[in-house]
């Protein structure tokens, strides 16, 4: 799908590809250096390597079960969204979503356009019927998207997160219902 972003510039929404780790292993790495929105430190984000970035594509590439969906602005990759339908039976009703966007794209619609295409994937979607996250309690913007497609906290794990400075955070948890069981 493509979609013109305020600065005029073109917004490519796709699957990822096997072929996309280096750039989704580079993107992942800056990200972690952008924000501490991120469960995944610094460290542990340079320890990754491209097959671990290929074995993660490859992981969710059943297009019938999990998605995982790219943001490409002027062929450069500016981030991702995923949904991993849970492999436990009993559980096969949920999907778990993430989304990351590189911080100079934030604020001009990439992350409503990947919230949006993974809303309409996942009401078509056989099996799932709640979709569900967490969320830093101090990450205001990410929480009001949520809210904006229909999320609601359910819940909040105190101390949910601990940062590499020591200090602790909550983590919010959101759900919204796109089919009734």
């Amino acid at each position: 799908m493509q979609h013109f972003l305020p600065n005029g510039q073109v917004l490519l929404v796709r699957p990822a590809l096997l072929e996309d780790a280096p750039a989704l292993l580079a993107l992942f790495r800056q990200l972690t250096m952008e924000t501490d929105f991120l469960l995944m430190t610094r460290q542990e984000a340079a320890e990754l390597t491209v097959v671990d970035e290929r074995a993660f594509i490859s992981a969710l590439s059943n297009e019938s079960k999990h998605l995982h969906l790219l943001a490409i602005v002027e062929n450069r990759l500016t981030g991702s969204i995923t949904i991993k339908q849970s492999e436990l039976k009993k559980e096969a009703h949920l999907g778990q979503l993430g989304i990351a966007i590189l911080h100079e794209y934030w604020n001009m619609g990439i992350g409503r356009r990947l919230m949006t295409a993974a809303m309409r994937w996942a009401e078509q979607h056989k099996e799932l019927e709640i979709i569900h996250l967490n969320v830093f309690a101090n990450n205001e913007r990410a929480i009001q998207l949520y809210r904006n497609f229909g999320f609601l906290e359910y819940g909040r794990l105190l101390q949910g997160f601990k940062q590499t400075d020591g200090t602790y955070g909550d983590s919010i948890l959101m759900s919204k219902r796109i089919k009734n069981g």
